[in-house]
């Protein structure tokens, strides 16, 4: 039996060795042939947007972003001397308006705060990575946008939770501060959040009331006759014609004279100003 068995084991290995030296003969004499190539159509439709001129640039600056926990619970504004205006677009991201409204803020030198919906997070997390990457802030703005005043702690909690680790998965960044759908939430509401997350709640003094689609110059010119020192402005990236509106907007508010911030470093003027 012992026999039969190393036998049986040699013509394996013969067969084994025989194979092998078939298969080193077939790749000696196979030619080497490149990959196909791929003809890729040009994009005729593509644009390269047009940059605004060197006037309506918002100057560097070199602020402070970070803010106390017992800066306050909730904010509309934060006046200054400086003429500091902080620009909030919500309810995004979208595959196609917050990449348009990104390339508009590059060219001119503006970092703003996206108050993001965790479910649009995990749907295209590489415009939230890109948000991140040029210098934006990025907002907790719930995961399925409700009415907060309808749910319970445990359910307000879970809306913020999801969209914070959506966030985190996605740019590597935990949000700061929160923006509740509606601007509705409880003053208990308010509390808790800021108690158990930190979270200041941000509002807004600004509202053009895009998600109504009156216009872009409608759109504009409520932004324009309402902006002040200290304004949180309220846009949504989710509606094409706000970001229509965008480029026009951005340049009469820096003709004004008006300097944009984010969120969190217009929060931590309110503490060196009151130093």
């Amino acid at each position: 039996m012992k026999r039969f068995f190393l036998l049986i084991s040699g013509v394996l290995t013969l067969a084994a060795c025989s194979a092998e030296k078939t298969i080193q003969a077939e790749r000696a004499t196979t030619p080497v042939t490149a990959p196909p190539r791929v003809t890729m159509k040009p994009n005729t439709a593509y644009r390269t947007p047009a940059y605004a001129s060197p006037s309506a640039q918002n100057p560097a600056v070199s602020l402070p972003s970070n803010f106390s926990p017992d800066v306050g619970v909730s904010f509309s504004s934060v006046r200054n001397n400086g003429n500091y205006i902080a620009m909030t677009f919500d309810d995004g991201p979208h595959p196609k308006n917050t990449p348009r409204l990104l390339d508009m803020l590059r060219q001119r030198n503006i970092k703003a705060t996206f108050y993001v919906i965790g479910k649009s997070v995990n749907q295209y997390p590489e415009i939230v990575r890109r948000i991140h990457a040029e210098g934006h802030e990025l907002g907790n703005h719930t995961y399925n946008h409700p009415n907060l005043t309808k749910l319970s702690n445990a359910k307000v909690r879970q809306e913020l939770d999801t969209t914070r680790d959506a966030i985190i998965s996605a740019a590597g960044v935990k949000p700061r501060t929160m923006r509740p759908p509606y601007g509705a939430l409880r003053t208990s509401q308010r509390e808790m959040i800021h108690s158990e997350y930190g979270y200041p709640t941000i509002l807004w003094d600004v509202d053009p009331l895009d998600w109504k689609r009156p216009g872009t110059a409608v759109v504009k010119s409520r932004i324009l006759s309402g902006t002040s020192s200290g304004s949180i402005v309220l846009a949504h990236d989710l509606h094409s014609t706000t970001v229509d509106a965008m480029p026009s907007t951005f340049d009469a508010l820096l003709a004004k004279g008006y300097r944009f911030v984010t969120v969190s470093q217009l929060l931590a003027m309110k503490e060196v100003s009151q130093n």
